[in-house]
């Protein structure tokens, strides 16, 4: 357990190291296109200070004019915060940095001088090459420590904008539920959450009440027809691999090896994706503009975003039918909790748990996501058809950067209960309700009423072994 004084004191050093790190003038200008890898505060469409309720309350809760509501719960399904490479990732890092520390000399055609001052493209490749490969394996996919001011800045602007769920009296009460992966990353989020949460509310010591349940947050691998269908079959991720090597990503290979001095072969896919991780890497973990974000302009970053949002759209997303029925068994908890908060009560009866907080993945929110039936475009993402998804809404930058979120918040409202949504900390509308702000729960209920009727796990997943189907429903 961390004193009072102890939180305070990390939580002040945190806040330093990060203002050591870039400043706005400094973030590479496509650090909104890493993919899943993107920051939260270079992503997030919501961007406000801490430390103004009234501010918050007036942008967040859009209910109907004249119609008094108050909080009554709210579920926040959450990602982890900044993370560590994974060691598939780390691997690569370090074959395209020994493969620059022995590469022949950058190739010039006959007669030319390249300058070698300091900014030329010689230099920065000399940089390159020296850089220090400062990545072990056995940090594996663990929380930065980047990674926990993320959930503690994430709680105290979610108790800033709902005191009487998260505030002091809950949080005393231990009645604030928090469920998490058993992944190390979201564990260490859990606790970061809660440290957030204790510091906002000024309750010392902290106490860590949390529980792993990898049943609700990662059911992902425990769907066979997914881990056989998607996870362990090529032909799912069609469209990823056409893509891999399709036009827009060899002319991005070739031209980053021709910056880094290499031969076009030596530069495979996988390591130029390698150089665009370290980059998102650098400045995710250390706030750090690396000298490998300058391989890269923003058409380029936008190249490797969509590579990104076509893995994720056919692995984790709306792609196949399988995918988004892992997600089932967290659907229907959320809603079985807000029926909990919603049902009429008598005076004795024990009031509602005033807030559910669910820490998990990117592979945790994307399907949830997709049950809610947002960001589903009309075309789907295809190798074949880039130049006409710019304007896509499935664009994983904004949708599951680190510390990503959906919260779904119960409002007690004179007309009856209603339902707010926000994804990452912005007010959403649900699909196909006239009434998009705060609409009445019952009719968002109705709306979701194939799901909450059906959306059946077990058997979605057990009956949907072998070739992956194409998601035509949901």
């Amino acid at each position: 357990m961390l004193s009072a004084a102890a939180v305070v004191v990390v939580v002040v050093l945190a806040i330093l190291a990060s203002r050591r790190g870039c400043s706005p003038a400094d973030v590479p200008d496509f650090a909104a296109h890493f993919g899943s890898k993107t920051r939260y505060e270079d992503s997030s469409a919501y961007r406000r200070p801490l430390g103004d309720p009234a501010a918050v309350e007036r942008s967040l809760l859009r209910v109907p004019s004249g119609e008094r509501c108050v909080p009554v719960h709210l579920t926040a399904v959450v990602r982890h915060g900044s993370r560590y490479p994974t060691v598939k990732n780390i691997r690569a890092m370090r074959e395209l940095s020994d493969l620059l520390r022995t590469a022949a000399s950058p190739r010039r055609d006959e007669g030319e001088a390249e300058p070698e001052g300091e900014g030329s493209a010689a230099w920065r490749r000399d940089v390159l090459r020296r850089w220090d490969m400062w990545y072990t394996e056995d940090m594996d996919g663990q929380l930065a420590p980047k990674g926990r001011e993320d959930l503690r800045r994430l709680a105290i602007r979610l108790a800033d904008a709902f005191p009487s769920l998260l505030g002091e009296e809950p949080l005393r009460g231990g009645r604030i539920r928090v469920l998490t992966s058993s992944k190390h990353r979201c564990v260490s989020s859990a606790e970061a959450f809660q440290e957030g949460l204790h510091l906002r509310a000024n309750v010392t010591p902290v106490r860590y009440r949390h529980r792993a349940d990898d049943g609700l947050l990662r059911s992902i691998d425990g769907c066979r027809g997914y881990v056989e269908g998607v996870e362990k079959n090529r032909t799912a991720l069609a469209e990823v691999y056409k893509f891999k090597r399709g036009p827009e990503m060899e002319a991005l290979r070739k031209k980053v090896a021709d910056k880094l001095g290499l031969p076009h072969r030596s530069l495979t896919p996988d390591l130029l994706e390698a150089a665009f991780f370290l980059c998102s890497y650098e400045l995710a973990i250390k706030s750090l503009h690396s000298p490998w974000c300058f391989l890269f302009d923003r058409e380029d970053a936008k190249v490797l975003e969509y590579k990104c949002d076509l893995k994720l759209f056919w692995k984790r997303a709306h792609g196949h039918a399988v995918t988004l029925a892992t997600s089932c068994p967290l659907f229907h908890h959320v809603f079985r909790t807000l029926d909990k908060a919603g049902r009429p009560r008598r005076s004795s009866d024990t009031p509602p748990e005033p807030a559910s907080i669910l820490i998990g993945h990117a592979e945790t929110l994307l399907p949830f996501l997709g049950l809610l039936n947002l960001y589903k475009d009309e075309t789907p993402p295809t190798a074949d058809n880039y130049p006409s998804q710019h304007a896509r809404h499935f664009r994983s930058s904004s949708l599951v950067p680190y510390a990503a979120n959906v919260v779904l918040v119960l409002l007690d409202c004179a007309r009856g209960p209603r339902l707010q949504l926000l994804v990452n900390e912005a007010p959403v509308g649900f699909p196909g309700l006239p009434e998009e702000n705060a609409p009445l729960y019952r009719d968002v209920r109705a709306a979701y009423r194939h799901l909450l009727d059906g959306c059946d796990f077990h058997k979605e997943c057990e009956g949907a072994v072998g070739g992956p189907r194409r998601n035509t429903e949901l």
